[in-house]
C-alpha cells in the first residue's frame, strides 16, 4: 500500500492515458484500484480488533441484522468502532449522497468519492450542504468558543492557573509564539494531552457567558455532544434534527422578512377580524412577500421592476458556487478531524504525525526572528499584494504554462491532508470492509417512538476535570438540576418581540379552512393515485414510475441485505444482488419465489435485466413524484414516499452495446441498495 507523501501523477491523470482503454474492462472489490479499496479488503481480514462483519462465515452472504432491533445486532460490526458511531456515519452519507458516477483515472489523493468540478445544484442538496456546515462546523466552533470561555472564568482555578502562568512566562521572555507551536505540536501529536488541557464537558451544559453549569436550552440533557441538548433515541440524531431546524429557522426568519411581518404592529386579535380567517402568510408560500409589495401599493412584476429578472438570475446562478464553496469547506474541516483521530481502518498515527511536522519549522523560526523582522515581512506581503498585480498575473500565466492544473497540487487533500478521509470517505471505505467479507452493514435500526424525557448518563469520559477541580466547578446537586427535565425551558427567548415574531397563529377559522384543504387535498391524491394504475396499464411510463411510491398502510416493507422489493416499468418485484459469481451481479425479476430462495441464483427466477455490478458507471436517487407532490402527499397523507434509483451501464465495443439505464422504482430501502452497489465494485466513484 502506497504510504503518505504527494507525488504528481497520483494527483493528476498520467500523460497519455487513455480512459477508453479501461471502458470494457470490469473491475471488483480485490482489484484495490484505490486506497479505500485496500484499507478495505485488509480491514476485512484483519487479525486483531475484529467486528462482526470481519469474522469469517461459511454463508454465501451473511446477514448481519438488517430490520432488526438495536439489541439484535451484534456489536461492534467494525472492530475499533461502536455500532453508534458507524451508524451516524452512514445517515449522514445517506443524506449528503445523491449521484455518483465512475471516474477513469486514478483519484486525487488515492481516495475516491471527491465532489466533482462540475457538480449538480439541486436546492434540496444545498440544504443538505448546510446542515453539514451546521454538525461539523458549526458543532466545532461552539464547543471550542465554550471551552475558552471555561477558560477564562477561572472557575477551574487550577487549570486556568497554569495556562495563565505559562503564557505570561513566555510574554516576559518574547517566546510567545514558540509556546503556542510547543503547546499545538503537544495536542496535534499526543492525543492523551487533549482531555487534559481541555477535559470534556457536554455542549449544551455550559453556559457561553459564565463558563459554568446552565440548565441546556431542550430542558433536560438528553445528549452530549448537542448544541441543545434534545434527548434522542440514536447518538448523533439530536445534532441531525438541530441542523435541519437550523436551516428551516433561517428559512423562515427571511420568508417572515420578505412578507413583511411585523407583529409589533399589528392591531390585538378579535373574534370575526379578518386576520382570523386568514392562514400566516410565512406557512403558505414565498409569493406572499409580492402580496405585500401590493398591499403597499407597488407592482412587483417583472414588466414594473427591471431587477426582479437579473437579480433572481444572478443569485440563482451563485447558487452552485456557493453550494460547492460550502461542500469544500465542510470537506476540509471533516479531514482535519479525521486527521487528529483516525478511525479504523485508516492509520493511527500517520497523519497527525504529518501535521505535528509541519508546526515544527515554524517552531525552530519564531525562535530566531524578531517581532520587527516578523512585522517588517507582513507589511512587505501586503504592499506587495495590493501593488504587484503585474508581475502577479505574469507569474501565474506562466505556472499555467508551465504546469497545467498546478492549483490541484496545493490544494490540502492533495499535500498536507493526502490520504485523509472525509467522513463520506470514510463510511465508504466501512461500508466496502462488509462487502469484502460478504457480510453487509445493516443499516441504522429505524425507531418510531420518541426519546425519552430523561437525561442521559453522564460518565467521566463525558464530563471531567483536570486535577483536582470539579467539573465546571459545580456540585453534583447542581449538576443534577441542570440535567434533570424542565418542560418550560425549550421555549424561553430573549424577549416578549422574539416571542411576537416568532410565534405563527392561524386563528380559529383558519385552522378549520385549513384542515378542509388538507382533507379535500387527500381526496385528490387518493384519486391520483388510483388514476396512476389506469394510466400505467395504457403505456404512460410516468404514471409507471409513480405507482407503488405511497405503499399502504400496515404493509411488511421490509427487506435486504440480498433482495430489495422494488419496482421495474410499473411491475412488482425484487432487485436482487448474487455473489456466487467472481464479478457479483445485480438483476430485477417479478418471480415471488425470490424471497424464499435468498441469493442463490436459480434458473427459474427469470429475471428481466441482469448485469455485473462492476459494469455500472453511474448511480442517481431520483423520485417517482416531483419535490412538488411529494409535499403534497406528506402535507396531506403524512406518508412516506419510497422513491428509486437509476442505474447506467458502461458502453461495451467488445460487446457493440451502448450504455444502457435501468430505473427501478418505489423502493423502501432505496438509500441500503446505493450503499450495497458504490462499495461492491472496483468502480473509483466521484460524486455529482
Amino acid at each position: 500500500m502506497a504510504t503518505g507523501g504527494a507525488v504528481y501523477k497520483d494527483l493528476l491523470p498520467v500523460p497519455g492515458q487513455d480512459p477508453r482503454q479501461e471502458e470494457d474492462k470490469t473491475t471488483t472489490l480485490t482489484d484495490v484500484p484505490t486506497k479505500s479499496h485496500a484499507l478495505a479488503m485488509e480491514a476485512a481480514k484483519a487479525p486483531e480488533e475484529r467486528g462482526a462483519a470481519q469474522v469469517e462465515h461459511e454463508e454465501e452472504v451473511v446477514n448481519l441484522g438488517w430490520n432488526e432491533p438495536e439489541s439484535h445486532i451484534e456489536s461492534p460490526l467494525v472492530g475499533g468502532l461502536s455500532n453508534e458511531d458507524l451508524w451516524v456515519l452512514i445517515r449522514r452519507f445517506n443524506k449528503q449522497m445523491y449521484h455518483v458516477k465512475e471516474i477513469p483515472n486514478p483519484p486525487p489523493g488515492g481516495l475516491d468519492l471527491n465532489i466533482a468540478d462540475e457538480e449538480e445544484f439541486s436546492p434540496d442538496k444545498l440544504r443538505s450542504n448546510i446542515e453539514r456546515l451546521y454538525m461539523t462546523i458549526g458543532v466545532g466552533l461552539m464547543s471550542f468558543a465554550k471551552h475558552i470561555v471555561r477558560l477564562r472564568s477561572w472557575r477551574e482555578a487550577r487549570r486556568t492557573a497554569w495556562f495563565c502562568t505559562v503564557y505570561f512566562l513566555a510574554w516576559i521572555f518574547d517566546l510567545i509564539v514558540p509556546a503556542i507551536s510547543l503547546t499545538l505540536i503537544t495536542l496535534i501529536a499526543y492525543p492523551s494531552a487533549r482531555p487534559i488541557m481541555f477535559p470534556p464537558a457536554p455542549i449544551a451544559l455550559v453556559s457561553s457567558k459564565t463558563g459554568g453549569v446552565q440548565k441546556p436550552k431542550a430542558g433536560t440533557l438528553g445528549s452530549h455532544d448537542s448544541a441543545t441538548g434534545a434527548p434522542e433515541n440514536h447518538k448523533g440524531e439530536a445534532v441531525e434534527q438541530e441542523a435541519s431546524n437550523f436551516v428551516n429557522g433561517i428559512a423562515s426568519v427571511a420568508l417572515s422578512s420578505a412578507t413583511g411581518k411585523h407583529p409589533q404592529g399589528e392591531p390585538s386579535s378579535e373574534d370575526g377580524a379578518p386576520a382570523d380567517s386568514v392562514p400566516d402568510p410565512t406557512s403558505i408560500a414565498v409569493g406572499a412577500a409580492d402580496a405585500k409589495d401590493k398591499a403597499a401599493g407597488s407592482t412587483p412584476t417583472k414588466e414594473h421592476d427591471k431587477t426582479k429578472v437579473p437579480m433572481e438570475t444572478a443569485m440563482w446562478t451563485k447558487m452552485r458556487p456557493i453550494m460547492h464553496g460550502l461542500a469544500d469547506v465542510t470537506d476540509t474541516w471533516e479531514r482535519f478531524a479525521n486527521a487528529l483521530s483516525p478511525t479504523p481502518p485508516f492509520p493511527r498515527n500517520r497523519y497527525h504525525l504529518r501535521l505535528a511536522a509541519l508546526i515544527v519549522p515554524l517552531l525552530i523560526t519564531s525562535l530566531f526572528v524578531t517581532s520587527y523582522m516578523f512585522m517588517k515581512g507582513v507589511t512587505f506581503g501586503i504592499g506587495f499584494g495590493f501593488f504587484g498585480d503585474p508581475i502577479i498575473q505574469r507569474g501565474l500565466d506562466l505556472m499555467n504554462r508551465k504546469f497545467p492544473n498546478w492549483q490541484k497540487l496545493l490544494e490540502l487533500r492533495n499535500t498536507v491532508l493526502k490520504g485523509v478521509p472525509t467522513n463520506a470517505q470514510l463510511t465508504i471505505t466501512l461500508l466496502r470492509i462488509g462487502e469484502a467479507n460478504k457480510a453487509p452493514l445493516p443499516p441504522p435500526p429505524h425507531v418510531s417512538t420518541p426519546p425519552p424525557e430523561e437525561p442521559a448518563e453522564i460518565s467521566e469520559k463525558d464530563l471531567r476535570a483536570t486535577g483536582a477541580d470539579y467539573p465546571l466547578n459545580a456540585t453534583e446537586e447542581e449538576l443534577d438540576e441542570a440535567m434533570a427535565h424542565d418542560p418550560t425551558t425549550a421555549h424561553e427567548t430573549g424577549g416578549s418581540d422574539i416571542d411576537a415574531s416568532k410565534d405563527s397563529k392561524h386563528g380559529k377559522k383558519s385552522s378549520k379552512i385549513l384542515g378542509f384543504f388538507k382533507g379535500t387535498v387527500k381526496g385528490g391524491v387518493e384519486t391520483a393515485i388510483g388514476t396512476d394504475k389506469l394510466k400505467a396499464k395504457t403505456g404512460s411510463t410516468h404514471a409507471k414510475n409513480r405507482l407503488g411510491a405511497v405503499p399502504p398502510k400496515n404493509v411488511d416493507l421490509t427487506s435486504g441485505p440480498i433482495e430489495f422489493k422494488a419496482r421495474y416499468q410499473g411491475k412488482k418485484g425484487h432487485v436482487y444482488i448474487t455473489t456466487k459469481a467472481t464479478i457479483p451481479c445485480v438483476a430485477f425479476s417479478t418471480d415471488n419465489t425470490i424471497e424464499k430462495i435468498g441469493s442463490q441464483e436459480r434458473e427459474d427466477l427469470h429475471p428481466i435485466w441482469s448485469i455485473p455490478v462492476g459494469e455500472i458507471k453511474e448511480i442517481r436517487k431520483v423520485g417517482g413524484y416531483g419535490w412538488k407532490a411529494k409535499l403534497v402527499v406528506g402535507w396531506a397523507m403524512g406518508r412516506e414516499v419510497a422513491d428509486g434509483l437509476e442505474i447506467v451501464t458502461r458502453e461495451s465495443k467488445v460487446k457493440g452495446e451502448g450504455e444502457k439505464k435501468f430505473k427501478i422504482m418505489a423502493m423502501p430501502l432505496r438509500d441500503e441498495l446505493f450503499n450495497r452497489l458504490v462499495a461492491m465494485g472496483g468502480q473509483k466513484w466521484e460524486c455529482w
